[in-house]
């Protein structure tokens, strides 16, 4: 059952809470051992919060999640975790983590908090709605960088990357309901009814604008944030967010994945491979040529 637990709180997907580092990189503090420890434990809070939502979520979900071909095999449903256990721990987790995040920094448990209810409002309210789904789904993201931002103080974290972050998220959001509705055929009105608002032209279509969306808001960012090397060296890293973005599509349109992005992320060589570079890239030119 402890196990059963565990694998409720979606280990695997914290990797989308890395987002909280965003600031303390773009900020040029991740030298900094202050900000790092902060953003650190900031992370391990925002895993359990969020570990909470995937809780509270199975829990609403478990009659629908029974009939899903892979769902039903969750510990909540297939009844490896009681129903009232995992009621148990989706009260107790959050009572414990919220109020340290407010010892950790106010804003960051104003913001943390705001996650959760927001989280809480998608699972009973808002996956139920058209495009609003996708598009709360984008804001978690967005609060999961603005999280990180009080941690380190930051002083020059440009605009341009939480409305990146906004459309990468639409991009990663669409590709999984593609995947899903791919998965599910005519059986979508059992396990989900808001997947029969959608079809695959109509999310084709918005995958394409949000794909050039995507790429040109990060081409922005690279001139045009005030901390980036004058002679725009950052532009350099658009090659890999390009190539990343053109994978991720291939990964959905012919190899027919793309139901769990962080699952992609886990396993696709090639995506993994240009995610380090650019990592690499990135720290090297802001570290070395940006001013001080």
């Amino acid at each position: 059952m402890i196990l059963g637990i565990l694998k409720t709180l979606r280990p695997k997907q914290w990797t989308k809470n890395g987002f909280i580092f965003a600031a303390l990189v773009f900020d040029i503090k991740l030298l900094q051992i202050d900000p790092f420890i902060k953003t650190a434990f900031g992370f391990a809070l925002l895993c359990l919060i969020s570990g909470t939502v995937y809780l509270i979520n199975d829990l609403v979900d478990i009659e629908k999640d029974r009939q899903h071909p892979i769902k039903k095999n969750r510990p909540i449903p297939s009844g490896q975790v009681p129903f009232n256990i995992a009621v148990i721990v989706a009260i107790i987790l959050p009572t414990v983590c919220l109020p340290l995040g407010f010892l950790l920094n106010p804003i960051f448990g104003i913001i943390v908090t705001g996650y959760l209810f927001l989280q809480i409002a998608y699972s009973f309210i808002l996956k139920n709605m058209v495009v609003v789904d996708i598009l709360t789904i984008a804001a978690g993201f967005v609060l999961r960088v603005a999280a990180g931002v009080p941690l380190v103080e930051a002083e020059r974290f440009s605009p341009w990357l939480y409305v990146f972050t906004v459309l990468l998220a639409l991009f990663l959001g669409l590709g999984k309901r593609r995947h899903e509705l791919i998965l599910l055929k005519g059986q979508a009105v059992n396990t989900r009814s808001i997947m029969n608002e959608y079809n695959i032209p109509f999310l084709d279509s918005m995958m394409s604008v949000v794909t050039t969306g995507t790429i040109i808001t990060y081409a922005f960012y690279t001139f045009s944030a005030p901390n980036l090397p004058d002679n725009h060296l950052m532009m350099l890293t658009i090659p890999f967010l390009i190539y990343g973005i053109f994978r991720y599509l291939y990964v959905i349109h012919v190899q027919g994945n793309g139901g769990a992005p962080d699952e992609v992320l886990l396993t696709d060589r090639p995506l993994q491979t240009t995610i380090i570079l650019f990592g690499i890239a990135v720290i090297t030119i802001l570290y070395s040529f940006s001013k001080s």
